[in-house]
């Protein structure tokens, strides 16, 4: 039977502040002449290691990726893009590097509470003592802590810009190791603290002797891992990891690696201190004038580097992507270790902090704008678990100008996708049914291409596009379905899942009569129909579970909901996309922005519920309906509830 659809009763969500800029300027921001510490609620965190040391346990190598902050607002849009890519392959970590002296350091925290809290990806940040008082890094951890970034890689930093030699300033840190102490002493073991390995020797000590002893002091001060600088000799990491091993160093050790992305690429790498055999700078300086020709010679050789340090027992690999992806991406591949299945927790990808991991019901609106959803829900003190709360409080928040809610595209890679003039609704219905396809690359409603769970309805959800009702969210019906089946599964081997059909669409005016008339002749249809002004018609104003799992001896899991005061919520959302992700890329006052203009301004949103998830047919008989002046039969069971 179907989970009871009705959870009136349930805890009251929390209530929003709004958010305006996309983030909230930390305390130690370098605008303010004080750096006050925050008082903020504290959130629990997972730290690195005890990731780290389950993967050891398991002999299963992982991978964690470096990005730096780039210098413009596209270059942080195109960040989040390629973050968000990269994310798909899973990695243990990633880390976001402080710039030299402390010049990024805003944007710095900014990038990693993202990466953190919106794009669901375990975050480390770095933090170095240049140009950095106590009182400033106290608040910055204070500010980490409260945002839920629980991971520090703790350096001393590079001088800034224009300066020679590095040294400290008055009332701050000399060594790695003071910060170290000081995160320690301050926080106790809250925060997962990670250091810098040097193999060929930090290019400041004054001997590679002095260097490894000042490793095992980090180590010694709360240290829980080494990540070493890159480099492109494996015997430099084994002979590097037998020193620290003697003394005393056990933690793990993770080389650094820098794939060659060109020749200018090659000798920037190299300038950072990472020497390469006189036979490698041969073979790239052969090729120096053919990039293409450096890329793949690179790809090569630090796939066989990767092989070598895994095969010698190394428990992972960290890749200086310098914000870079296609080679990571093809040294991974070809090393076969990344997992070919991912397995769900849940049918959505699980946030990372620890209050989120226990939230395991959510509106299915946003099934395909994850990130629009978590940065509405990111200050909530408790998430839905179990239950899913009554919504009436002002739980949700405004998305405002968010970064990640509105990505940015292009104008004329957006023209090329979505047509360069638009006349008539059959080229939007058009675009549509592409993106259905798999012609047009991305619509504004979805962060990625459809899922393989989408596959079987592929055909049929062109073809109602192409009859007038532009799909932006759609799940098969599922019955029983084993919890490990690559398209539909989750929650790990053992249980059976179902799925309640649903569709979402924006449908015309002159549709609605006739397709409403269906639904209300359908029996096992739940349907609510908004337009953008708030006008509505509904046959149903209650809490519908359309997901839900069966596991040996544990209660009935229902990860994925339909509200109708969310779905208020949502609707805003998803007009507004008209405007601001499409019509924009037109110029004021064109024929496409008016056309756009007018569907945004006259269209209903619609979502639709079959509660017969055993014999329904709710694409085929959407279909009939738009096809036909008469609402069709239906003949299918009552409601199961």
């Amino acid at each position: 039977m179907a989970p009871s659809t009705n959870f009136a009763g349930a805890a009251r969500g929390p209530s929003w502040g709004r958010w305006r800029d996309g983030w909230r300027r930390p305390a130690w921001s370098s605008r303010r002449s004080e750096w006050p510490r925050t008082r903020r609620r504290i959130r629990f965190v997972v730290k690195l290691i005890d990731k780290l040391r389950s993967a050891i346990a398991e002999e299963r190598p992982f991978y964690s990726f470096e990005y730096f902050p780039p210098k413009t607002e596209a270059g942080i849009e195109n960040l989040y893009a390629r973050i968000e890519r990269m994310g798909r392959l899973e990695p243990a970590f990633v880390d976001v590097t402080w710039g030299a002296g402390g010049s990024t350091a805003e944007l710095t925290f900014e990038l990693a509470n993202t990466i953190e809290n919106v794009l669901g990806l375990e975050t480390m940040m770095h933090l170095t003592c240049t140009n950095m008082p106590r009182r400033r890094i106290a608040a910055v951890l204070d500010d980490c802590r409260a945002r839920g970034i629980g991971n520090i890689l703790a350096l001393r930093g590079d001088p800034p810009r224009g300066r020679g030699a590095w040294s400290p300033i008055a009332d701050g840190f000399s060594h790695a190791s003071d910060l170290v102490r000081f995160i320690r002493e301050e926080h106790g073991d809250h925060f997962g603290v990670c250091v810098g390995g040097y193999p060929e020797g930090h290019p400041e000590a004054p001997s590679r002797e002095r260097d490894l002893d000042h490793l095992a002091e980090k180590v010694a001060t709360g240290a829980d891992f080494v990540i070493t600088q890159m480099f492109y000799e494996p015997e430099l990491y084994f002979r590097f990891l037998e020193e620290c091993r003697e003394r005393g160093v056990d933690c793990p050790i993770v080389p650094g690696l820098a794939p060659i992305n060109g020749y200018l690429s090659f000798q920037r790498i190299t300038g950072f201190g990472a020497s390469a055999p006189p036979e490698i700078v041969s073979e790239i300086e052969a090729r120096r004038f053919h990039d293409a020709s450096v890329r793949e010679y690179g790809q090569d050789l630090l796939t066989g580097i990767c092989s070598r340090l895994l095969e010698g027992g190394a428990p992972g690999l960290h890749f200086y992507t310098l914000n870079l992806e296609r080679s990571v991406q093809v040294i991974l591949d070809r090393l076969g270790i990344v997992p070919e299945r991912i397995e769900r927790v849940l049918p959505w990808r699980s946030a990372t902090a620890v209050q989120r991991p226990r939230e395991d019901v959510r509106p299915i609106f946003w099934a395909n704008r994850p990130k629009s959803y978590l940065a509405r829900t990111q200050d909530w003190d408790e998430f839905p678990n179990g239950r899913w709360g009554d919504a009436g409080s002002p739980a949700f928040g405004d998305l405002g100008d968010h970064h990640l809610a509105f990505r940015p595209i292009r104008s004329d890679l957006a023209r090329e996708r979505w047509g360069r003039e638009l006349h008539s609704i059959d080229q939007v219905r058009e675009v549509f049914a592409g993106f259905c396809r798999g012609d047009v690359d991305g619509i504004p409603w979805y962060d990625w291409p459809l899922d393989l769970e989408s596959e079987p309805l592929r055909n049929a959800l062109v073809r109602l596009n192409l009859a007038g009702l532009l799909t932006i969210n759609s799940q098969p019906r599922v019955t029983g379905a084993p919890s490990d089946d690559p398209a539909v599964g989750w929650g790990g081997a053992g249980g059976r899942v179902y799925q309640k059909a649903y569709l979402e669409f924006f449908v015309a005016p002159e549709q609605v009569p006739t397709l409403l008339a269906a639904l209300d002749a359908g029996p096992s249809l739940t349907y609510h129909a908004i337009d953008r002004s708030g006008t509505a018609h509904s046959n149903c104003d209650t809490v519908n579970a359309v997901t839900w799992g069966v596991f040996p001896g544990e209660e009935i899991r229902q990860p994925t909901i339909v509200d109708p005061r969310s779905f208020e919520v949502w609707k805003d959302e998803a007009f507004d996309l008209w405007l601001s992700s499409w019509a924009a890329v037109y110029d004021e006052g064109s024929e496409s922005r008016r056309l756009l203009q007018r569907i945004h301004d006259t269209y209903f949103l619609v979502n639709v519920v079959d509660n017969d998830y055993v014999d329904g047919d709710l694409l085929g008989y959407l279909l009939d309906a738009v096809q036909a002046d008469e609402p069709p039969s239906m003949t299918i069971v009552a409601p199961v509830t």
